[in-house]
């Protein structure tokens, strides 16, 4: 199912929001799985891929272009693996949303990645997540190793199941 494929039914208070904001570059699917969906992003580079991945996460909890970029958070991650720091990146940001913030970017911008260290530093801006205002997609229960994978042959592209 491609990236621009899930529907919202957006009502005209969402689409005005929508209206206001440049498209988003979605480089970013969503591939079927049991009981769970594969996240697949890609990027020119690494951080970008990472970038897309969490927002093709938060694109599968809601249609992240009626978000507005009225506040900024910063999400900082350490691994001691590739694997685990991308786990522990998108980990950190689903609990910017699962948490008290309820944290909704509309763009995340990795600052920097270490891949000696497994240290990543990155910015969102966004808002609070209301039912009022956000179209309600599916809750993002937790991230998962299954099948996890970071693949810079030719693009950068990261693969990620998560739990729904």
């Amino acid at each position: 199912m491609a990236a621009d494929e899930r529907d919202y039914n957006l009502t005209a208070e969402q689409k005005a929001v929508k209206a206001k904001y440049p498209p988003l570059n979605k480089k970013y699917e969503y591939l079927d799985h049991t009981a769970d969906v594969q996240l697949h992003a890609w990027g020119d580079t690494l951080e970008e891929a990472f970038e897309q991945c969490v927002m093709a996460m938060f694109g599968y909890m809601t249609d992240t272009e009626t978000v507005e970029p009225v506040d900024t958070v910063e999400v900082e991650a350490e691994g001691h693996d590739m694997l685990s720091l991308l786990f522990h990146f998108l980990d950190e940001w689903l609990y910017k949303f699962s948490a008290n913030e309820f944290f909704i970017p509309r763009e995340v911008k990795v600052v920097y990645i270490d891949r000696m260290q497994f240290k990543i530093r990155s910015i969102g801006w966004g808002e609070e997540f209301t039912l009022s205002k956000h179209p309600q997609g599916t809750e993002v229960k937790a991230i998962t190793y299954s099948a996890m994978q970071i693949c810079e042959d030719e693009k950068p592209e990261v693969f990620v199941i998560i739990d729904i």
